[in-house]
């Protein structure tokens, strides 16, 4: 039997772990100095490529590619086969002037396939079968035009359609998707300029989607009716808390999840929770969560909620609101109620979030230290997030997404 139990503990050490994909858009033209955003003269931007299905998570590929910490840190998706993402650069230097930033409306195209391919054969590596894999790069296939402010981007499940909020000139840009091929198919006008919208995500089915429009004279949720490649405003809007900003729906499309940024004030800021299977959809809870919550991410059961709040980590640290860190907090979700499962501080300035397929790793970025940051919540009583080695990249990450 011990012969036995060891063959397996083998067997079962050389399996391949499953590859998952995670894009970390990186902005190179800021820093936060004392509470302060400065721009960084040529500074560049970047994507870094992380293998999400290895413990710990490992950078594999990294590549110069224009990006933005303006907006939502959703700026970035990748395709429900993995063979292309899509990363959104809201602002960019001012031609006239390289020391200030101007809204952009650029969106890249990048090729994920030579990654794919060489995840395949680190696999066959790992049982004796593959050879070197270090040289798979991905690559630019495209540059876009969206909107100004190019934000939140999302594909829907199909793969067949992306949609690109302009927080700048408050519309949705609408693209078809096939293959590896985007066409531009108009956009959707939200009817005030000034409505910021900044996150977008489609439901499970395809046929609706949510926008965040942060701007000061909306504070709402836009739903839009999709019919095929037809988007439009459903002119019904939800009502969370302030500023709301980061936006997830659950995988099986009951729920979908509000960061509410609030006015950054120093005031404990909010989530909520949008009830999509009631006969008339609507806000049905809301929580406190802490200073400015700026990711917030559903893990792909859907038992949890991961949210990074700032916690005063963005303040000069003279303002009586400045914390040291910020949070990644994990919440439990019971239906429509949510409770707060753990916490663990992380670094400043911290934007996005990506779980692993088991729902057990997180991923949080962090801009101060240009890091992503790795946790693996474990215990079986009880939670708690177990920290990983972390991430290096260059800039600061500021949008990151895995297929979904």
């Amino acid at each position: 039997m011990r012969v036995s139990i060891c063959v397996l503990a083998t067997i079962l050490s050389a399996a391949p772990a499953a590859a998952q994909l995670a894009v970390s858009a990186n902005d190179g033209k800021v820093k936060l100095v004392n509470g302060a955003v400065q721009t960084v003269k040529d500074g560049k931007d970047t994507v870094a490529i992380i293998d999400l299905g290895l413990n710990p998570p490992k950078l594999i590929a990294e590549l110069e590619v224009a990006a933005s910490v303006a907006g939502p840190p959703t700026s970035v998706a990748v395709s429900p086969n993995e063979a292309i993402a899509l990363v959104t650069a809201a602002e960019a230097f001012d031609p006239a002037d390289p020391a200030k930033r101007v809204p952009n409306d650029k969106v890249t195209v990048l090729d994920l396939s030579p990654l794919k391919v060489s995840m395949m054969e680190r696999a066959k590596r790992i049982v004796g079968k593959g050879g070197d894999v270090a040289a798979a790069k991905p690559k630019v296939l495209a540059t876009l035009t969206a909107g100004k402010g190019a934000a939140g981007v999302t594909f829907n499940k199909a793969g067949t359609l992306a949609l690109v909020a302009n927080r700048s000139e408050g519309t949705v840009s609408i693209f078809t998707v096939a293959g590896t091929t985007l066409t531009a198919a108009g956009k959707v006008d939200l009817g005030n300029p000034n409505a910021g919208p900044s996150g977008v995500v489609f439901t499970p089915d395809g046929k609706k989607a949510l926008v965040t429009l942060d701007g000061e004279s909306a504070n709402r949720i836009a739903l839009l009716n999709v019919d095929g490649n037809k988007v439009e405003h459903a002119k019904r809007d939800f009502n969370a808390g302030l500023r709301p900003y980061g936006i997830d729906v659950s995988k099986t499309g009951d729920i979908a999840v509000v960061a509410n940024i609030g006015r950054g004030q120093g005031d404990a800021d909010t989530m909520s929770i949008i009830d999509l299977k009631a006969a008339a959809p609507r806000v049905v809870n809301t929580v406190t969560v802490g200073q400015t919550p700026e990711g917030i991410k559903m893990s792909p059961d859907g038992k949890y909620i991961a949210i990074t709040v700032m916690n005063g980590s963005n303040k000069p640290d003279n303002s009586p609101f400045f914390n040291k860190n910020g949070q990644l907090q994990i919440w439990q979700r019971n239906g429509t109620g949510v409770s707060k499962l753990t916490e663990s501080p992380i670094g400043s300035w911290c934007q996005g979030i990506a779980w692993s397929k088991d729902s057990k790793t997180v991923l949080a970025q962090c801009m101060v230290e240009e890091e992503v940051f790795a946790f693996r919540l474990s215990g079986i009583t009880s939670k708690s997030l177990q920290r990983l080695p972390s991430i290096k990249t260059k800039g600061g990450p500021a949008g990151i997404r895995t297929a979904e």
